[in-house]
């Protein structure tokens, strides 16, 4: 199965005047088959590319949300083969399907099989959060024999020199993560995001995907006037967390959650 970089869904979306919805979920929660569904769901309301987590033991950058379900996950038994279950499920819709994960599960499972399994199951690439490009080369090589995408992070901390040697390594999007510290659901979008999206773009026509903890419409919105994807997390998450034991119910108000994001991105007045 061939995969489709997120650029495709980016330059959808420029093409409609609009930023992207970038949507993510853990594999194997709340289920293996109720992941599926629910990510399944968030592309039907309105997302333009997905991000699977693979859940991991030591999740040293992620907020209680996330880790929270990616625990409960992980006590169910997920596997590495059941993430790329996940991802297949999803990739067959059309939508661009990252998998985000820590470095360690991909090295334990092997790069070049993982690079592999990803691409037969239609995955995009990967979101490496705490794997830079200057000690990434065994990735870059794999990813780039394969053309996936290489989605590496930059912050605020980051220095200029830094920012550019990470937009020159990455493909399909730079994420641009404006939180200082763990990631999770704000009440307010953070007055870091704007400058770092302008020292970012000065280095590369790649898109700039924001994420920092946007959880309606509104802060959708407020993004979307400066990014070119808005990366929404733990509100998704949140969500499937406040209907435990019923799926129905979390799917109900994860469609309700994913419109009002995608009215969100849609209404920015996007830069």
């Amino acid at each position: 199965m061939s995969s489709t970089s997120t650029s495709v869904a980016f330059e959808k979306a420029r093409a409609e005047d609009r930023a992207a919805l970038v949507g993510y979920l853990p594999a194997g929660f709340p289920d293996v088959e109720g992941s599926i569904a629910a990510l399944k769901t968030m592309v039907e309301a309105g997302c333009d590319v997905i991000e699977i987590g693979l859940p991991y033991s030591d999740p040293v950058m992620d907020g209680p949300t996330i880790q929270a379900a990616a625990q409960q996950a992980l006590e169910q038994g997920i596997r590495t083969a059941d993430v790329l279950r996940v991802v297949e499920a999803v990739a067959a819709t059309g939508t661009p399907t990252l998998v985000m994960t820590y470095w360690n599960p991909v090295e334990r499972y092997g790069v070049e099989r993982f690079a592999t399994d990803l691409l037969n199951a239609g995955g995009a690439g990967l979101i490496t959060p705490d794997l830079t490009p200057d000690f990434a080369p065994e990735w870059i090589a794999a990813a780039d024999e394969r053309d996936l995408d290489k989605v590496f992070l930059v912050a605020p901390s980051s220095t200029d020199e830094r920012i550019a040697l990470t937009t020159a390594a990455s493909r399909g999007f730079v994420y641009a993560t404006a939180v200082m510290g763990v990631t999770g659901a704000r009440a307010a979008t953070s007055d870091l995001a704007g400058p770092l999206v302008a020292r970012t773009k000065a280095t590369t026509t790649l898109p700039v995907g924001v994420g920092l903890g946007v959880s309606n419409g509104a802060q959708a919105a407020e993004v979307a006037g400066f990014a070119d994807g808005v990366i929404v997390g733990s509100a998704f998450v949140r969500t499937l967390l406040d209907h435990p034991g019923d799926l129905s119910a979390g799917l109900r108000d994860l469609r309700a959650l994913t419109e009002d994001l995608a009215r969100g991105v849609a209404g920015g007045v996007h830069a």
